[in-house]
This record gives C-alpha cells, sequence and structure tokens, in this order.
C-alpha cells in the first residue's frame, strides 16, 4: 500500500463520537462496495491511526489505503461524505512515508453476543425448532469484549443492526493479502493483509 488519504471526523454538541463512526463508516463500506473486485473484495484497506485511544477506542481519524494514486481518486471519498461534511474532513492524497517499520492487520472479530439471535440461527441451520435452539443455549452466557466497534446497517434486504468488532494486531513485516469491502483484512484469507502503521 503506497498512497494513503485520512479522513478525520469532527463530533459536535449535537453529534457523538459514535454516531458519527456510524455514519462515516457506513458511507466508506458503501463506496468500498461500489468498487469491489469481481470475487467481491476491495483493493482499498483501512486503518485506525488512534485505535485504543481511552476518550473513544477508535479515535477520530480513518486512513484509507491504496496501491496507487488513482485508485483513492476514484473512489472519491469526499464526494461520499458531502452530506457529513460539517462533521468531517478529507485530506489529500498522499504517499506513505519510506520510513514506515510497522505494519498492522485489522480485521472483524465476531463476537457471540445475543443468545436469541444465535437460537434463530441454530433452528435454522440444523432445522430444529426455536424452542429446542433456545435450550440448546440454556447454559450460555454472553461473551463480553473490550474490542472497539463500529455500529452497521447491513446493505441486505433486512437490514439488520450489527456491531462491526475491530482487532488490531502491530507486526513488523508487510503481508499482502485481500481485504474486505469493510476494508478489513479479510476472514477467507489464509493470511493476514497489512497496511502501513504510523
Amino acid at each position: 500500500m503506497k498512497y494513503y488519504q485520512d479522513i478525520t471526523l469532527l463530533p459536535a454538541a449535537e453529534v457523538n463520537s459514535g454516531f458519527l463512526w456510524q455514519k462515516v463508516y457506513q458511507q466508506v463500506h458503501l463506496a468500498l462496495v461500489e468498487m469491489k473486485t469481481p470475487d467481491n473484495r476491495s483493493k482499498i484497506a483501512v486503518s485506525f491511526p488512534e485505535y485504543g485511544e481511552k476518550k473513544f477506542p477508535l479515535g477520530n481519524k480513518l486512513r484509507l489505503f491504496a496501491e496507487t494514486q488513482e485508485l483513492l481518486k476514484k473512489l472519491d471519498m469526499a464526494n461520499w461524505l458531502k452530506r457529513l461534511a460539517d462533521y468531517s474532513h478529507c485530506t489529500a492524497i498522499r504517499e506513505v512515508p519510506r520510513s514506515v517499520s510497522q505494519f498492522a492487520y485489522f480485521k472483524r472479530k465476531q463476537v457471540d453476543t445475543n443468545i436469541q439471535r444465535l437460537s434463530r440461527r441454530r433452528a435454522k441451520r440444523k432445522g430444529v425448532s426455536l424452542e429446542q435452539a433456545l435450550k440448546d443455549y440454556s447454559g450460555f452466557k454472553d461473551k463480553e469484549t473490550n474490542l472497539p466497534f463500529v455500529n452497521i446497517v447491513s446493505l441486505s434486504k433486512e437490514k439488520k443492526r450489527f456491531r462491526l468488532f475491530i482487532l488490531r494486531e502491530i507486526v513488523k513485516k508487510h503481508s499482502p493479502g485481500e481485504f474486505s469491502c469493510y476494508g478489513l483484512s479479510s476472514r477467507e484469507s489464509d493470511k493476514q493483509a497489512t497496511v502501513p502503521w504510523f
């Protein structure tokens, strides 16, 4: 990944960080879906340069990466965010510094947090009644996680809301790979795809 562009979120009294992340990341996701490859992957990746901040775990910055400047120009993120112009700012496209010595991968971490949802899914997959599926989960305790997340609305027909939990790991070597249409390292890939960390 040789080029990047930063999106800075500008929370205000009437718009908190969580709500703003939801709106901005939803637009980023829609833009990446528009530019997806034939195998439903993205050539553009995301990074969260302020990941782990105490005030808000994702910070206020989202970084987009691409191999070429043209890909980021074609994405035209400022246009996707124009209705949020009062609450976000896109920088110019820049070259990744050559001095980068660390890399990171960001991936989706699925956390089983809802017994009702798990039971419905089990009933559908196993062909059992909802009552039986609920019994199967009777001793289950909701898992808790401290991972940061973004609330997302699914693009499917059901328009379901879910939390996109994001895990970050810092590594010393770059690892090429594939990215999902959320800009995260693809779960289906054998290798975790990294982005420069700076």
